[in-house]
């Protein structure tokens, strides 16, 4: 089989939302509308324009390592729980979610059965551990013997990919991919070449959570990026794609792991599948504002159709991109109007970020865990706070409701500050077509 006819599908997921740390959880209340966003806990200094977010600060990591006490072996347990110990806040919940993804793919406890040698582990994001560095930075300005010992390491995001290996005991290639709010789908675009190119059997697709500090918010605020002027008093309602009254995104915690496999490796060992990926593509606009392209967005889409032997009419569903900004929300819609013509007034398409917030880097691995739990139950979550539909945003967005569809073919956009693109197409599997 050549590399190019190898076919990859998802074994297994994990996921971290201030609305579920477990895939029945998230999914229930996404269905159900439940905002994950209320006001930062985190947040010391005032004078933060941005009072709102996505909050895992608070999260008990011990409780959730407890509960995966059983389903690990021993071992990998045991090293979870030594390195949770000095991991970064970060750190440790990529740590937590990659061994969910693992439990859930059926691979605990098979251990003795993989080549860990053909694991991979790639990680999508930059500059993660913001806070945990910026503490450390304040307490070295007063007294620098008094940082953490570790820090010159913690503070690398390389980190989490050598966490994560270590943990699952994979020795295969281990590295971060750096591209905004697409950089979750950039690893899972490098997942797919180290399965197809690289004598990978399987490759876990790490979302993690970035860790904003006090500054970070607040330069996005500064930036005319987030929302920050009229929803500080009722946190639920500032995420709202497609609604007139959107001012800006939200960003939030959130992590994702999925596990991407060789359909013949998943198949041997009797795999349950997700969903089969059928591609993912990037490009760049040229340019390093954050300035939305609709052109860009459309030729991305329109590549990635066309290497993965797709029409436009066989795409059903998009998981969209819809940060709640007022310039990206129209700029993704009027990108789909131009690749899919008449067929995108047939489109399925919600906002996960209504509910979630931006996650930012992982937003991507995030919202296809929920896209693939959509395709899996046949029901699709609504685009909440969509009080005043913009009235140049004519397209079926799951308005406030939720809707019950069979996904076939489901499109995955993010677009990242600096004109990063980055989309990627999975498919129901079909068994008929081993």
């Amino acid at each position: 089989m050549s590399p190019q006819q190898k076919r990859i599908v998802v074994t297994g997921m994990g996921i971290n939302t201030p609305i579920g740390d477990t895939l029945d959880d998230f999914y229930t209340n996404l269905i159900a509308g439940k905002s994950a966003i209320t006001n930062w806990k985190w947040l010391e200094n005032d004078a933060v324009y941005s009072k709102v977010g996505g909050d895992l600060s608070e999260y008990d990591s011990k409780a959730k390592l407890a509960s995966l006490k059983k389903a690990l072996v021993p071992s990998t347990y045991k090293r979870l729980r030594q390195l949770l110990k000095k991991a970064p806040f970060s750190t440790g919940i990529s740590a937590l979610v990659s061994a969910d993804a693992w439990i859930d793919a059926g691979l605990s406890g098979k251990e003795d059965t993989l080549d860990p040698t053909r694991r991979a582990t790639l990680v999508g994001g930059h500059n993660l551990n913001e806070r945990y560095f910026t503490t450390n930075y304040e307490t070295f300005l007063d007294e620098p013997d008094y940082i953490d010992s570790l820090a010159a390491l913690l503070m690398l995001d390389t980190d989490h990919a050598g966490t994560v290996s270590e943990v699952l005991g994979s020795q295969g290639a281990a590295y971060t991919m750096g591209g905004a709010c697409a950089s979750a789908n950039m690893a899972l675009r490098s997942c797919i070449d180290e399965i197809r190119h690289h004598d990978h059997d399987l490759a876990l697709c790490v979302g993690p959570v970035l860790d904003f500090s006090q500054m970070g918010p607040h330069a996005m605020a500064m930036m005319g990026a987030i929302t920050f002027q009229s929803f500080n008093d009722t946190p639920e309602l500032a995420s709202r794609p497609y609604d007139i009254r959107r001012e800006g995104f939200v960003p939030s915690h959130g992590a994702a792991c999925l596990v991407l496999e060789e359909l013949g490796h998943a198949l041997e060992r009797g795999a349950r599948i997700y969903g089969e990926v059928l591609g993912c593509t990037a490009t760049s606009d040229g340019c390093h504002l954050p300035s939305p392209s609709t052109e860009g967005q459309a030729r991305t889409v329109t590549r990635l159709l066309r290497r993965c032997g797709i029409t436009p009419e066989q795409v059903d569903f998009v998981c969209a991109h819809a940060t709640s900004t007022p310039l990206g929300d129209l700029s993704e819609v009027n990108a789909l109007k131009s690749v899919f013509g008449d067929h995108a007034y047939k489109l399925k398409i919600n906002a996960p970020k209504s509910m979630l917030g931006h996650t930012c880097w992982s937003a991507p691995a995030v919202e296809t865990v929920a896209g693939l739990l959509q395709m899996k139950h046949g029901k699709l979550h609504p685009s909440i706070n969509v009080e005043q539909m913009d009235p140049e945003i004519d397209l079926d967005v799951c308005a406030n409701e939720a809707v019950d569809h069979q996904i076939e073919i489901m499109l995955k956009n993010s677009f990242g500050f600096g004109g990063l693109n980055c989309c990627a197409l999975f498919s129901r599997f079909n068994a008929n077509s081993v």
